[in-house]
C-alpha cells in the first residue's frame, strides 16, 4: 500500500505536471501540422474540425509549384549557416582572449555583452539599416548575416568564456613549452575540449538567425528574402491562407528539429569526453 501511495504521489507531483506542460507546449505545433494537411474545405467550416476529413499534401505542393517559398527557405539556410560561421569565427578567439588574458576593461566588456541583450533589437535596427544602406549591403546575404551577427556574437562570447574558464591554463602552458603557437594551442588543445560548448553556441546562433524576423525584414528585399519574412505574404488584409501558412510553418520548424536529432548524441557524448578535472 505504501508503494502504491508513493507511485500515486509521484504521478500527481511530478509526472502529471510535466505531462500538462508538455501537452500545452506541443499543442500549437500539433495543430499546425494537422492544419497543414487538411483540405481547403475543412479550413472554412464551422464549428472547427480538429481532425482532417482526409489527409492531403496540396498545400505543400502549392508552396513548391506556385510560390517562391522553397527559394526563401534556402535563403534562410544560407543566412543561418553564414551567421554560424561568422559568429564562431569571432566568438571563439574573443572568448579565449577574455578567458586567458587580463586587461583593462575586461569585466566591463563582459558585463556589456549581457547588457546588450537586455535592450530590444528595435533600438538598433534603424542605425544598422542606415549603415547598411551607406555600405550598399541592403538586400544582400552579407548584410543580413552581419545584421544577425550583431546580436548573436555578444552572447556567444559570454557563453564560450565559461567553457574556456573550465579548461586549466596548465594545458596552454604545456603546449607552448612543446613549441605550439597560440593559434595551434587553441586549435589542437583547447578547442577539442570545449567542443560541446562550441556545438551549443552554434545551435544557439543558428536557431536565433533562423527564427529572426525584424532584422530580416528590414535588411532584405526581393532578392534575399528569408522564410520568416516570406511567411507573412500568406497573411492578407482581408484573408489568411491558413493552408499555406501552416505548411510553411511546418517546413520552417523542420531544420531545427533535424538539427537537434542529429547533434543530440554527439552533444551528450562530447560533454563527457570533454570533461577535465582541475
Amino acid at each position: 500500500m505504501r508503494a502504491y501511495q508513493k507511485t500515486a504521489l509521484r504521478f500527481l507531483l511530478i509526472e502529471l505536471p510535466v505531462l500538462v506542460i508538455l501537452v500545452f507546449a506541443l499543442a500549437p505545433f500539433v495543430w499546425m501540422l494537422l492544419t497543414s494537411v487538411k483540405p481547403n474545405a475543412d479550413l472554412s467550416i464551422f464549428p472547427v474540425r480538429y481532425w482532417p476529413s482526409e489527409f492531403t499534401a496540396d498545400h505543400f505542393k502549392m508552396l513548391w509549384q506556385r510560390t517562391s517559398f522553397f527559394h526563401n527557405w534556402l535563403n534562410s539556410l544560407l543566412i543561418a549557416t553564414g551567421a554560424v560561421i561568422v559568429g564562431l569565427s569571432v566568438s571563439i578567439p574573443a572568448a579565449y582572449a577574455f578567458s586567458r588574458f587580463k586587461f583593462a576593461g575586461r569585466n566591463m566588456f563582459l558585463t556589456g555583452f549581457l547588457v546588450i541583450n537586455m535592450f530590444p533589437v528595435v533600438l538598433l535596427i534603424i542605425p544598422l539599416f542606415v549603415l547598411m544602406r551607406h555600405l550598399g549591403l541592403i538586400d544582400t546575404f552579407i548584410g543580413v548575416i552581419i545584421g544577425h551577427s550583431t546580436f548573436s556574437i555578444p552572447f556567444s562570447i559570454w557563453m564560450l568564456v565559461s567553457y574556456f574558464n573550465a579548461i586549466p591554463q596548465d594545458l596552454d602552458e604545456a603546449a607552448v613549452i612543446d613549441g605550439a603557437s597560440r593559434l595551434q594551442t587553441i586549435r589542437l588543445v583547447v578547442l577539442p575540449l570545449i567542443m560541446p560548448g562550441v556545438v551549443t553556441t552554434a545551435i544557439y546562433v543558428f536557431i536565433t538567425s533562423w527564427n529572426e524576423y525584424l532584422y530580416a525584414m528590414m535588411l532584405s528585399g526581393d532578392k534575399v528574402r528569408p522564410v520568416t519574412v516570406a511567411l507573412q505574404l500568406f497573411i492578407g488584409e482581408f484573408t489568411v491562407q491558413w493552408g499555406l501558412l501552416t505548411a510553411g510553418g511546418a517546413l520552417i520548424a523542420l531544420p531545427v528539429t533535424l538539427l537537434f536529432l542529429v547533434i543530440q548524441k554527439r552533444l551528450v557524448g562530447g560533454l563527457t569526453a570533454g570533461a577535465v578535472k582541475s
